[in-house]
């Protein structure tokens, strides 16, 4: 009898702290049968007609059979774990939450990881890709971004970036201007619809919700930051060039041309030859302007000053230092104007001069009417410090 009474006073305490914490409203059904067994084993083993020995060992055992055996649970882990990419230490803890019931712990899933996606929103994201996706039409580009280059080669991560470079294709240009360079942001295209077929991403959902739904799975800061939409003229050709391309359609660094060709001209093969090679310039060269007509008078005065003052130190008259300064500033034109630059396949030539020997080829004018050139996490900083746009743009 003393050692029933010493007995009795333990399982009372478990009984309460047990009761105590499956009281707020999320009580089990299975947790309310085994405290009532609980309390019949009490009320036995005070009558002296029970070992509360036995009574406490049935207790435990009865709650241990209520999950799935360990091979099992393995079972389950490994099958969320394919279903969303979630971390193993989260996947087991939503199945333990959800009392090992599949479909319930994918849900819940989801719903931790866009409360943590949302947690690490503020975070730095300058690492990413750009994906490229054209028609006959529009050559349409948009940079995804993440904290990590490891998550940058992520598939599923890539598998977005060209889902959403593909229908940025239906962006709308308001401006209604036949050719020319739309930028666009998050504001205009993260509650586009997305119809997804990824085995971890999938269904019909908004670009916000889908962007949200990889970070939860990568566990980093992903972004949508920009997008730009070039249409050509209905005499024009568009070439893209993507550079450091782990695969079609995506790089680290666009160079876009637009071409136009004067009349019905059928030799297209030869222009869109010229038409990736320039893309390609724009890449290498990062010219700035289209032209040196096109520089403005601001930027042309600012490097004046520098050039002088450069020249100044050289001590020489100033006659010699106009001189310095004009050879200076024609140097100038050719590292920003990409109609003036060297051609980087052929330095013997510029590329006005490439261009008057396509025209000649193809026996038709053709001109660059527009170029874009984009990278991956350029001027991140001063992005979320003003909200601007850093690409160059013709």
């Amino acid at each position: 009898m003393a050692f029933a009474r010493a007995v009795r006073r333990p399982i009372g305490v478990f009984y309460y702290s047990v009761s105590g914490r499956f009281s707020s409203g999320n009580e089990y059904s299975t947790v309310a049968s085994k405290l009532e067994t609980l309390s019949q084993y009490q009320s036995s083993v005070s009558s002296g007609y029970t070992s509360p020995v036995r009574g406490i060992v049935r207790f435990i055992r009865s709650f241990s059979s209520e999950a799935p055996a360990v091979s099992d649970q393995m079972s389950l882990i490994k099958q969320l774990r394919e279903r969303t990419s979630a971390p193993i230490k989260d996947v087991k803890a939503s199945l333990v939450e959800c009392n090992w019931d599949l479909e319930a712990a994918q849900k819940d899933l989801r719903k931790r990881g866009k409360v943590l996606a949302s947690k690490k929103s503020s975070r730095t994201a300058a690492e990413g890709m750009l994906a490229v996706a054209q028609n006959e039409g529009k050559v349409a580009v948009i940079e995804l971004n993440c904290e990590t280059d490891f998550v940058a080669r992520n598939e599923i991560f890539q598998y977005l970036a060209l889902a959403m470079a593909k229908h940025a294709l239906l962006v709308e240009n308001s401006s209604q201007q036949v050719s020319g360079v739309l930028p666009f942001g998050p504001e205009l295209f993260e509650e586009f619809k997305l119809n997804l077929d990824h085995p971890k991403v999938n269904g019909e959902t908004t670009v916000s919700n889908a962007v949200t739904e990889v970070a939860a799975i990568m566990g980093e800061n992903v972004k949508f930051r920009r997008g730009f939409l070039m249409s050509k003229s209905s005499a024009g050709v568009l070439s893209a060039y993507l550079h450091t391309s782990p695969q079609p359609g995506l790089g680290r660094i666009a160079g876009i041309v637009s071409l136009e060709v004067e009349g019905e001209n059928t030799q297209l093969e030869a222009i869109q030859r010229v038409g990736s090679e320039l893309a390609m310039q724009v890449v290498a060269a990062k010219p700035l302007f289209l032209s040196k007509d096109l520089v403005s008078s601001e930027a042309i005065a600012n490097e004046r000053e520098i050039l002088k003052s450069q020249a100044e130190s050289t001590g020489k008259n100033q006659m010699a230092i106009e001189k310095i300064v004009e050879g200076r500033l024609r140097k100038y034109f050719e590292e920003v104007a990409l109609m003036e630059q060297k051609f980087i396949l052929n330095d013997a030539i510029n590329i006005k001069t490439l261009l008057d020997n396509l025209s000649k080829e193809v026996g038709s004018p053709v001109k660059v009417t527009n170029f874009l050139r984009v990278e991956v996490g350029e001027g991140i900083e001063r992005l979320e410090a003003s909200d601007e746009s850093v690409a160059q743009t013709a």
